[in-house]
C-alpha cells in the first residue's frame, strides 16, 4: 500500500535572510522553486502524487509517474516541487503557464503536453524510506537520507541544492530569480517534519509599482469588493490587466464599493458594465466577471515577481496615488531581472 500522504510542512514569510545563530541547531538554505508543491508516494508498485491542497496530481503528470517507478531505488515518501523549464540549453527558465496547462480534464491533452513539455521533480525532503518513518527525525538527518537515496538518480528527478551559508543564500535570492525561481527557503536543521505548520521561513523579493484600477470583482459573499483588478500601459498605449489586489477586511470591502462607484463604467441606461476575466484551470466554474472602472485612479502595490506580462502572485495594496497620471503607469517602472539558467540552479 502507498504511504499515507500528509499535509505539507509550510513556511512563513520574513523580510530578510535569517541569522542561523538565532535557530537552535542552525539553518539550511535552499532555492525556492516556483511550481506545484507535491508529495510523492512510491511503495514499489504504485505511485501517488498529492498536492498542497490535498488534490491528487497523479493523472496530470504521467511522465513523472513513469519516471518515479523506473528510477527510484526503493520505496519512499518524498516532498518537493513539480516544475517545467522551457528554453534552449543554457538559457532555460521555469514556465508557470506551461505548468498550469497540465490541469486539464482531457487525458489525451495531458499526455500530449507530457511529451511536448515534460516536467521535473525537485526533491527537498523525505518523510519515509522503506519501512522507516523519517518524519520525526531532524531535518539534518532527513536531508542526509534524501541525498543518499537520490545521489545516483537521473533526470527528471533532482535533489535541490542547499547551503548553511547565509551569504550564499543571499546570492541565490538575487541570481536565481532570473531563472524563474521566487526566493529562498530557510529550514531549521533540528526540527522534525511538521505537517500543516509554518515552521520554515521563506524570503521573497518585495517591490512596489504604481498601477491603474480597471475593475473589481464582487466578493463571494455577494457584498463588497472581493478583489480589485489592476493594469499597466504598454508602449503602444494599451491598458493590460496584470493582476489583482485582495485581502480586504469586511468593512473595507463595503467602503470600496462606495468609493469606486463614481468610476464605474455605465451603459446608456445607467447599468454598470462588466467584463470577463481569465478563467482559472483550478476553478473552471468560478465566476470571473468584473465591474468595469474607468481607468482614472492609481494605486501603489507591493509585488514579488513578474511572470511575462503579469504579476505572478496576488499583489498587496500600499496606498492610493492621487498624484499620479494613470497614463504614466507603464511597464518601464518595473525592475528588470537578469536572466539565469535553470540548469545552473540544478548543479550542486
Amino acid at each position: 500500500m502507498p504511504y499515507a500522504i500528509p499535509e505539507p510542512m509550510l513556511a512563513k514569510s520574513v523580510d530578510r535572510i535569517p541569522d542561523p545563530r538565532a535557530s537552535t541547531g542552525g539553518l539550511s538554505f535552499e532555492p525556492k522553486w516556483d511550481g506545484f508543491r507535491a508529495l510523492v508516494s512510491w511503495d514499489g508498485t504504485d505511485v501517488e502524487i498529492g498536492s498542497r491542497g490535498a488534490k491528487p496530481l497523479t493523472r496530470y503528470f504521467p511522465e513523472l509517474v513513469e519516471a518515479f517507478a523506473r528510477v527510484l531505488p526503493e520505496p519512499c515518501l518524498l516532498d518537493g516541487e513539480i516544475v517545467i523549464a522551457l528554453g534552449d540549453p543554457g538559457s532555460e527558465r521555469l514556465d508557470w503557464d506551461a505548468l498550469t496547462q497540465r490541469i486539464h480534464p482531457a487525458e489525451s491533452r495531458v499526455r500530449m503536453l507530457s511529451e511536448q513539455t515534460p516536467a521535473m521533480f525537485i526533491a527537498f525532503d523525505i518523510l519515509a524510506r522503506g519501512e522507516r518513518d523519517l518524519a520525526s527525525e531532524p531535518f539534518s538527518a532527513r536531508r542526509a537520507e534524501l541525498v543518499d537515496l537520490l545521489r545516483a538518480v537521473p533526470r527528471p528527478v533532482h535533489v535541490t541544492r542547499a547551503t548553511d551559508d547565509p551569504a550564499l543564500a543571499g546570492r541565490w535570492l538575487d541570481e536565481f530569480e532570473g531563472a524563474g525561481l521566487d526566493g529562498v527557503v530557510a529550514k531549521p536543521l533540528a526540527q522534525p517534519y511538521a505537517p500543516g505548520k509554518r515552521t520554515m521561513f521563506k524570503i521573497k523579493h518585495a517591490r512596489t509599482a504604481d498601477v491603474v484600477a480597471l475593475g473589481y470583482r464582487v466578493h463571494k459573499s455577494g457584498r463588497g469588493v472581493g478583489s480589485l483588478l489592476v493594469g499597466l500601459y504598454t508602449d503602444e498605449g494599451r491598458l493590460v490587466q496584470v493582476g489583482g489586489v485582495a485581502a480586504w477586511s469586511d468593512k473595507r470591502r463595503l467602503e470600496l464599493v462606495e468609493e469606486l462607484d463614481p468610476l464605474v463604467d455605465r451603459d446608456e441606461s445607467g447599468e454598470a458594465m462588466t467584463g470577463e476575466g481569465e478563467r482559472s484551470r483550478f476553478a473552471s466554474g468560478k465566476d470571473v466577471s468584473f465591474v468595469r472602472l474607468r481607468p482614472e485612479r492609481v494605486l501603489e502595490v507591493r509585488y514579488d515577481q513578474l511572470e511575462k506580462w503579469r504579476f505572478r502572485h496576488t499583489v498587496q495594496f500600499v496606498r492610493w496615488r492621487a498624484d499620479r497620471d494613470p497614463r504614466s503607469c507603464t511597464y518601464e517602472q518595473l525592475e528588470t531581472v537578469r536572466a539565469y539558467d535553470v540548469g545552473a540552479v540544478l548543479e550542486s
